[in-house]
């Protein structure tokens, strides 16, 4: 089964309800943010350096990002395998990534990547809703809490991101396609790219990913 995962796809796509049914098969699922305060919290040197830009709201260089997802990866959970959601962004992250992979010894053995048509994204995004307190996601179309505007699991208040509406979306989108297509490049010369349409409902897709996945 192939088990070290690069999960790649727009926002809207399903990358995080996928990923979260994906680690029922044993994965670690690593996301950049995840990373980030995992370093911060056990106080490592790059954890300590990354923290320095994100008090100040900068992004974090190319160099202590890599250096962060090669002590990720490097890490004993990871022996059996890992999804890694949102990085890399970069055609430097990904060849930084390759030369990591090789060092440590886990190559990544695929890239699926979600694609989904525009008006399917506008629809899912603009119609997130998200409680303030615990942070459980929901949808007015396709996952509507028990009382309108009210968190089923710890009573919160629901509210709408500010980027969650279609101006932000299409913004939001023409960064993401003009970052990844080197990236989508990059994986198919590998052999490693495997595309998979993010409009289905999320049960099929995940049926299709596993029975993929295990091939």
């Amino acid at each position: 089964m192939k088990r070290s995962i690069i999960l790649m796809g727009p926002p809207g796509a399903g990358k995080g309800t996928l990923a979260k049914k994906l680690i029922s098969l044993g994965l670690v699922h690593i996301s950049t943010g995840d990373m980030f305060r995992e370093a911060i919290k056990a106080g490592t040197a790059l954890g300590q350096l990354a923290e320095q830009f994100i008090k100040r709201g900068d992004l974090v260089p190319d160099e202590v990002t890599i250096g962060i997802v090669k002590e990720r990866l490097s890490q004993e959970d990871c022996a059996n395998g890992f999804l890694l959601d949102g990085f890399p962004r970069t055609l430097v992250q990904a060849e930084a990534l390759d030369e990591i992979t090789k060092e440590i010894v886990r190559p990544i053995d695929v890239v699926l990547n979600l694609d989904c048509d525009e008006k399917e994204l506008v629809r899912r995004i603009s119609g997130r809703r998200v409680c303030k307190v615990c942070g459980a996601p929901y949808h007015i179309d396709t996952l509507k809490p028990k009382v309108d505007g009210v968190c089923d699991l710890c009573g919160g208040p629901l509210y709408q991101r500010n980027d969650d509406n279609e101006e932000a979306l299409k913004v939001r989108l023409e960064h993401y396609t003009h970052q990844t297509k080197p990236l989508l490049e990059f994986y198919q010369v590998k052999g490693l790219l495997h595309n998979f349409n993010g409009s289905l409902r999320s049960e099929v897709l995940f049926d299709e990913i596993v029975e993929f996945l295990k091939s």
